[in-house]
């Protein structure tokens, strides 16, 4: 019994430092939290993504707000270099070159810098897309497109910065720099045609009727070598055991283009009266009214 109580007090003690060590341990591992407080940024970031034929356009900016405050000659100094929104530069990119005035502009992503005026602004493509703002040593030779552009005065104001993606078409789009009571348009041409054109060239080597279709439909879409369509999309419905009355609708109309409406108009009843089994009243009235149109030519 002696024996027994003179080994208590160690394993009190042991016991006790354990317990210590442990706690020790737990502590070290523990990160201890401290609230963040979070508050909206003053020119929150906006991003962009727009097909626009074959070209993928993104654009990643900064949107400062007018505030009150005067823009144009005073936030915004005129003649002078601009980051073209706030905080890092704002920042464009192509997945295929594209044109803008007679330049190529490779694809890749490129800062949009501007140079305001009073009525028109200079505005650049810039290679270097990694600047907070402006480059703290500009180079011309980074310089990849500078172009002029009249500047718009809107009737209406635009409280926050805004670039966009406007005018969208097969083969160009407009790049829309707007601000306050100024609309800045930059025309950008694309590589469209060329592009599709070449693709049906590659695709016609072994033609099936889905690709002649298809490359009839886009030469109706964009008025061009129209015989050449007509020869594919009759090629193309001659493959077909049944075509549909979606697909007779673009038949008549590249016969209507070329002006020969009796044909035009033999189709295009065939199309209503499918459309008409099929129950689609849209595909029915557009018949309808082509027939109408058509005849009186």
């Amino acid at each position: 019994m002696k024996n027994n109580l003179l080994f208590l007090p160690l394993i009190i003690i042991t016991f006790t430092l354990t317990s210590c060590m442990n706690d020790v341990t737990k502590d070290s591992n523990e990160v201890e939290v401290v609230p963040q407080i979070q508050t909206p940024a003053p020119s929150p970031t906006a991003k962009i993504e727009q097909k626009v034929g074959l070209t993928d356009v993104a654009i990643q900016y900064a949107r400062p707000s007018v505030r009150n405050r005067v823009v144009y000659g005073n936030l915004v100094p005129y003649n002078k270099l601009w980051r073209t929104g706030a905080n890092e530069n704002s920042v464009i990119s192509f997945s295929t070159s594209v044109k803008i005035d007679e330049t190529t502009v490779p694809a890749g992503k490129y800062s949009i810098y501007t140079i305001p005026g009073v009525d028109s602004w200079d505005v650049i493509l810039y290679s270097d897309s990694n600047n907070w703002g402006l480059p703290s040593e500009w180079d011309e030779n980074k310089v990849i497109v500078k172009t002029k552009v009249s500047s718009m005065e809107l009737p209406f104001k635009v409280e926050s910065f805004q670039l966009s993606i406007d005018n969208v078409s097969n083969n160009s789009f407009t790049l829309g720099i707007a601000w306050d009571h100024v609309y800045v348009p930059v025309k950008v041409n694309l590589p469209t045609a060329d592009l599709v054109m070449k693709s049906i060239k590659e695709a016609l080597k072994t033609p099936k009727s889905s690709d002649l279709y298809k490359a009839a439909v886009y030469l109706l879409q964009e008025n061009r070598e129209l015989e050449k369509a007509k020869s594919w999309m009759n090629q193309s419905l001659e493959m077909m055991e049944d075509p549909k009355f979606y697909q007779l609708r673009q038949q008549s109309l590249i016969y209507a283009a070329l002006e020969d409406y009796e044909n035009a108009i033999a189709i295009a009843k065939v199309s209503l009266e499918k459309s008409i089994k099929a129950g689609n009243s849209d595909y029915e009235k557009m018949n309808l009214d082509s027939i109408e149109n058509w005849g009186k030519m």
